[in-house]
């Protein structure tokens, strides 16, 4: 019997700071941590927004005015689970074919009152169809989650990049 191939992507961190802070800055600060690198606008970014409520969206403000939409919130339930759309195609490009997305759910578990485990699974990936498993790769090389929650944490302890807002 062969082995299904690996449709999501697992990865998890504990950051000092309490559930309600960890949501808030994860959701409504995205921009501050989000990799400066990780954008698919075509202008150079002046902030994220991400809209704080089931229906809202995740996206992209460029420098001239213009905005990319990449993400539909699916669940947003503070301070415990967010659930958002990937919609980005395997060209890194928007994909407006919804049922060739993926979707990320972030889960906020209390380990003490001032400390916070974050986990976060990437699923359905195989949805992007042909070639999936290179979105799959790249979202789990160390280039991928990994240095988002890096950047997460270190934010929430104050070591931040400059906030491209």
């Amino acid at each position: 019997m062969s082995e299904s191939p690996k449709t999501s992507v697992q990865t998890s961190i504990v950051v000092e700071a309490p559930i309600d802070h960890a949501f808030a800055v994860f959701t409504d600060d995205i921009g501050s941590w989000w990799p400066p690198e990780h954008h698919i606008l075509q202008s150079e970014l002046a902030g994220m927004v991400f809209e704080p409520r089931q229906g809202g969206h995740v996206y992209d403000r460029g420098a001239d005015g213009s905005e990319c939409r990449w993400a539909r919130v699916l669940a947003y339930e503070p301070p415990e689970r967010v659930v958002f759309s990937w919609d980005i195609s395997l060209a890194w490009q928007v994909e407006s074919d919804t049922s060739k997305t993926s979707e990320v759910e972030v889960r906020f578990v209390p380990e003490t009152p001032e400390r916070t485990r974050v986990v976060l699974e990437h699923r359905n990936i195989d949805r992007h169809g042909d070639g999936w498993e290179q979105m799959r790769d790249a979202v789990e090389s160390p280039e991928g989650w990994s240095v988002g929650l890096r950047r997460f944490a270190a934010r929430l302890q104050g070591a931040t990049a400059p906030d491209p807002r």
